[in-house]
């Protein structure tokens, strides 16, 4: 008795499929939903804050601009203040009045109410922006005449946290004029009001000088947030508390 071998052919179970399709519907959407929480906040920035600010007052540096990157230069390691000037460069106008540092003043702290930054550290000799905010060297300290210079990160508005120095500076745009800033520098607390805000380009070195017709504060920062395109600066003058 002789036997004949059918191969069945494979059923279409429409039912196996469904879940794939689904799968790759989460995918899609997980990705479409990433990508528009980086980019929405940046051109949200760029209608909504950056169009206030002050022109920019020289073009952008190639070494911190790069045409197919909307983040800048993505290789440096911008956490390293030192990364943030061209070599050579960082250099700022002498300081009659700026003291030399000692052990007992090698720190202090900075307070943005608004903001919800209280008591941020600020280190006066380091470069790591990932531990602190960062008193860039050879500009006044609190209460002299001059600027004090303080550089701070910042990251995507929505990750901002006011306690984490890697986003600390992340929503400094949203700063108005006539808003507070608190430094306490050796046990003396000292009120600032914010009087001017602006962007200038990576190589714009004149936000280091000092001015010394008053005493004034300077918080600078990436922008906008989450690139390395511009630098934000917040320009404050020392009042009465």
């Amino acid at each position: 008795m002789g036997y004949i071998y059918l191969k069945k052919s494979p059923s279409l179970n429409r039912h196996s499929r469904k879940p794939r399709r689904i799968l790759s519907a989460v995918f899609l959407s997980l990705g479409i939903f990433l990508f528009l929480s980086a980019v929405v906040p940046i051109v949200q920035f760029q209608f909504e804050y950056s169009l206030k600010f002050n022109q920019i007052l020289s073009p952008l540096s190639s070494r911190f601009s790069n045409p197919g990157s909307v983040l800048g230069d993505t290789n440096t390691d911008f956490t390293q203040l030192s990364n943030w000037f061209e070599k050579g460069s960082a250099t700022t106008t002498n300081n009659p009045n700026f003291l030399s540092l000692d052990n007992r003043i090698s720190s202090y702290s900075l307070s943005v109410p608004k903001l919800k930054i209280e008591k941020a550290l600020v280190l006066t000799g380091s470069s790591d922006l990932k531990s602190s905010l960062i008193h860039y060297p050879q500009t006044a300290l609190p209460g002299q005449l001059g600027s004090s210079v303080i550089f701070g990160h910042s990251v995507l508005p929505q990750f901002f946290n006011p306690k984490s120095y890697l986003t600390i500076f992340s929503t400094l745009y949203k700063l108005k004029q006539g808003d507070e800033i608190f430094v306490d520098f050796d046990n003396i607390k000292y009120r600032y009001l914010v009087e001017e805000m602006y962007e200038v380009a990576p190589t714009d070195l004149s936000v280091l000088e000092q001015h010394f017709d008053g005493r004034y504060l300077t918080l600078i920062t990436c922008s906008p947030p989450g690139t390395y395109l511009r630098r934000l600066i917040i320009k404050a003058r020392i009042v009465e508390i």
